[in-house]
């Protein structure tokens, strides 16, 4: 799992039917230096690539999330379904602390 930051959505007028019943957000990853704070103050956006990522635990604008990737993405569904990423987690709270 990895800990992103929802920066947008995505509006489709048409999506298989099989994706039904959930939306899409525009997710950037967060770097382990923003962990610790990434709750309390709005990350900068990092570089690493924004994901769309596949949403049907509620995130919106601003939240931070736990996502998944590749067919762990895939998982929850009964039917092969075609998704890269899904969201699986909203964050209440954060608490990192590095190993020096």
């Amino acid at each position: 799992m990895r800990i992103g930051h929802v920066i947008g959505r995505v509006v489709m007028n048409t999506q298989d039917a099989s994706l039904t019943g959930a939306r899409w957000l525009l997710v950037n990853p967060v770097d382990a230096g923003q962990l610790s704070d990434c709750l309390t103050q709005t990350p900068a956006i990092t570089a690493q690539p924004t994901l769309v990522v596949y949403d049907a635990v509620g995130a919106g604008q601003g939240d931070i999330i736990g996502f998944v990737e590749g067919a762990e993405a895939a998982a929850p569904f009964e039917q092969p379904t075609p998704i890269d990423a899904i969201s699986v987690a909203i964050f209440d709270s954060i608490h990192y602390q590095p190993v020096s």
